[in-house]
């Protein structure tokens, strides 16, 4: 353990009441997902979550920003899920970890990594064995991380759920009961947790025996806890999602809530006795190409920010929420004197953008053919971009997808022609006679819950001109970051960019010291931006999201280089950082 570390002490659950030392305790915690927050800023936040009267930190952990290529297990940086829980014992607080193996979380293919479900015959989620000798030795690595950090060794952890929400997807008793000895196997021995809806039928086939039932709700708390009491009769009550916020997607409005309904909702839950676990605290950002998406006869992947109108925001700043929520706790619990204060305005600045060449090299030296497209997953990319292309023969006519997953930019002979969206439901268009057809595909975020968790990306089933197949297809996979990576001061620059996308952009700044930035995005169309290589993930003038945070700890005094690799068009040759953020109108 670490030199943070505290004297054993015990927790456990009681006939009512959770037991700290033997004495009753309410757990008054936080959701931060180390994976979506800066690590040069997980102390702030976890300081802060403290002066709003919290005394735990809970967080998920994603199998795939661990192990994205199967046996490559990374617990470094981001990914120094360790070090995370040291600073919340550094800071005097309990944790709660929630290793999944899913978490949805609105996080890409819910946590689950590609290699995963991508393999043949897997069974998702149940007893099904090749998924489970997986899932086995994910948390066996999990385990070796949180078992010495539990509270009873001197550490911060006080709770570990099984599984998420798993009432919402199947009824897989088994399944369950296998997460359960794997996790008592590896050393783990403080109290385990489910968490459903409050509904009968969720709760129901989301518990498993021995492991104490939680729910998740934002609203209705008297009646939602009523209905997890009859199905936990004894124990603690706790709401272990409190949503207080809501996560936006491309192409809708900024997803508020009330901040006087949230306490409301609080205050019914503090006055029952219940503990609290507020789902988000601070909700970072999809940093990269994090982001998952939603499904539910229509696409729609979820933005870059998810600052999930919580009570720190995307920033690190307190919003209306944390008073609110700090004036209810206060009734309840004591409240430290202290409250944080919001960051002075962030600096606004221009900054000249050159178009550029890409340093890149193909992957492939000699490109490989295929009768079809291949998708993403057979070619063995994680990355968001493939161009595909074929030989057409100078032909033209209706050119017909099975589907576009998710966004593609068709080209003939180097001039675009058009876009197709699986958003839209688009799949055909009607090219000019050619000699070459390019579709530039984006996969635009996975689907983090249900039957579509790992669903192939790319040109799915039959692409035809005029009704007859193409084939003899190749296939180029674009890795974004390594794009951004490429683009350096010796970068040729050119009067202006090519035909086809990606076209890039590369600028220059210079900083006294790393500050927080905000860069405005509202001018572009859709592409990625990236800060000293650093990919901050996504743009689209689609919105509602207008800006993208960029952290002071990616930042450093002297010369930043910001890289831009646009899809749609290049329309001026001026980035602008901008005094605040700005995530869109909300619904009124």
């Amino acid at each position: 353990m670490t030199a943070a570390a505290s004297t054993a002490r015990s927790f456990a659950i009681g006939e009512s009441d959770f037991l700290l030392d033997g004495e009753p305790f309410r757990v008054l915690s936080g959701a931060i997902h180390y994976f979506r927050v800066h690590p040069g800023q997980w102390a702030d936040r976890i300081r802060k979550a403290r002066l709003m009267g919290l005394n735990t930190i809970e967080t998920y952990v994603a199998w795939n920003a661990h192990e994205p290529v199967r046996g490559e297990w990374d617990v470094t940086g981001w990914n120094d899920l360790g070090a995370f829980l040291d600073l919340v014992a550094a800071e005097g607080m309990h944790a709660i970890v929630r290793p999944g193996p899913y978490i949805c979380a609105e996080w890409h293919n819910g946590g689950l990594p590609v290699w995963l479900t991508g393999m043949p015959g897997i069974g998702l989620r149940r007893s099904e064995p090749s998924y489970l000798a997986e899932v086995t030795t994910y948390l066996q690595r999990v385990y070796d991380i949180v078992a010495p950090r539990q509270i009873d060794r001197g550490g911060p952890v006080i709770l570990v759920q099984i599984e998420n929400e798993y009432g919402a997807y199947g009824n897989d008793t088994a399944y369950l009961e296998h997460l359960v000895r794997v996790t008592k196997d590896a050393g783990i021995t403080v109290p385990l947790t489910t968490i459903d809806q409050p509904t009968d039928q969720m709760l129901r086939d989301g518990s498993v025996a021995g492991v104490h039932l939680t729910g998740s709700f934002g609203s209705r708390a008297t009646e939602r806890l009523a209905t997890l009491r009859r199905h936990q009769p004894t124990g603690p009550l706790m709401c272990a999602e409190f949503w207080d916020g809501w996560f936006d997607w491309w192409g809708a409005y900024h997803h508020t809530t009330s901040a006087a309904d949230s306490a409301a909702e609080l205050e019914a839950l503090l006055a029952a006795g219940a503990s609290v676990n507020f789902y988000m605290f601070h909700g970072g950002t999809n940093f990269g190409l994090t982001n998952g998406a939603n499904d539910k006869g229509r696409y729609l992947p979820i933005v870059t920010s998810y600052d999930y109108d919580a009570p720190l925001d995307e920033r690190g700043d307190p919003t209306e929420k944390f008073f609110a929520f700090r004036d209810v706790i206060a009734k309840y619990a004591p409240v430290p004197d202290e409250a944080p204060a919001r960051s002075a305005a962030a600096p606004a600045f221009e900054v000249h953008m050159d178009a550029v060449a890409s340093d890149a090299r193909s992957v492939f030296e000699v490109p490989p053919t295929f009768d079809a497209p291949p998708t993403f997953e057979q070619l063995g990319h994680l990355s968001a971009l493939v161009s595909y292309e074929v030989e057409l023969g100078g032909r033209g006519g209706v050119l017909a997808i099975g589907e576009v997953r998710d966004q593609a930019w068709v080209s003939v002979d180097g001039v675009a022609v058009g876009t197709l969206s699986r958003t839209r439901h688009e799949n055909a268009l009607v090219p000019p006679p050619g000699r070459r057809l390019r579709v530039l595909v984006e996969e635009q975020g996975r689907v983090n819950y249900a039957s579509r968790l790992g669903e192939p990306k790319g040109l799915i089933g039959p692409v035809t001109l005029d009704g007859v197949l193409l084939t003899g297809w190749t296939a180029e996979p674009i890795d974004v970051a390594a794009l951004g990576a490429s683009i350096t001061d010796a970068s040729a620059v050119v009067e202006a960019p090519s035909g086809v996308a990606p076209f890039l952009l590369r600028g220059s700044f210079v900083l006294d010291a790393p500050v927080d930035l905000f860069l405005d995005t509202s001018g572009w169309g859709k592409g990625f931006a990236l800060v000293n290589g650093f990919l901050l993930g996504r743009y689209w003038s689609n919105g509602p999201q207008r800006t993208l945070y960029v952290p002071a700890a990616a930042l450093q005094a002297g010369e930043n280089t910001l890289v831009v690799i646009e899809l749609d068009r290049v329309a001026g040759t001026v980035a602008r950082f901008v005094s605040q953020s700005d995530l869109g109108a909300a619904e009124e």
